[in-house]
């Protein structure tokens, strides 16, 4: 399938089949693809959290609405926030880059001081917001490489972040969950699976200027 054609065939999961699994190799390809997601700055405030555990899934459960595609699901995937975005956060991204790329530290000062004092303008609500963008980033990036490896997925905001904070103990980790997405092999009787997409004419829903 080309791309379009992955994405036609892509949806919201609303069975799995529980007894399929995705591989080692499947999963390292969904973990690398939300690595190397785009992100603002390149600061990456976000982490995934890869759930295989049935147990830990039930645990879920109930702070998922009920929404079976979470126990029914290969692998349960938690998208996260990181929730220091402090001065020493992004002094350790710029030690990376000089790491990485062998760029002089001098270069990038100026840089790193205006990223800096941008950080120490905004508002705690503000840089919660903006790292909330860029998981949603992840999640778009997630969804297409599933789509192309013919992985079904199943986005979610349906869930209780207080309490998936709470049972997977995220503020250790100093993380809060934002998002959720069940992933694995549709049920072959998913009826959802063979409805027709409804989507806005493309003519309707995108504009040239020429």
């Amino acid at each position: 399938m080309n791309i379009i054609e992955s994405l036609n065939w892509r949806y919201a999961t609303k069975k799995f089949d529980s007894n399929r699994k995705l591989s080692k190799n499947q999963v390292n390809i969904l973990k690398n693809a939300f690595n190397l997601t785009a992100s603002s700055y390149g600061l990456q405030p976000i982490k995934l959290i890869v759930i295989s555990n049935p147990e830990i899934k039930n645990t879920l459960l109930d702070s998922s609405f009920n929404q079976k595609q979470v126990i029914q699901c290969s692998h349960l995937l938690v998208i996260c926030i990181e929730t220091d975005i402090d001065e020493s956060y992004i002094e350790l991204y710029f030690k990376r880059v000089v790491d990485i790329r062998k760029t002089s530290a001098k270069v990038l000062e100026s840089f790193k001081k205006s990223i800096i004092n941008e950080f120490n303008d905004m508002s705690n609500t503000s840089i919660i917001n903006w790292s909330k963008n860029q998981a949603y980033l992840a999640l778009g990036n997630l969804m297409t490489v599933c789509a192309v490896e013919g992985i079904d997925s199943c986005p979610m905001e349906g869930f209780v972040p207080e309490k998936y904070n709470e049972i997977l103990d995220l503020k250790s980790k100093n993380l809060k969950s934002v998002l959720v997405m069940p992933v694995g092999y549709r049920s072959v009787d998913d009826q959802f699976s063979s409805f027709k997409k409804v989507r806005k004419d493309i003519n309707d829903n995108t504009i040239e200027l020429k």
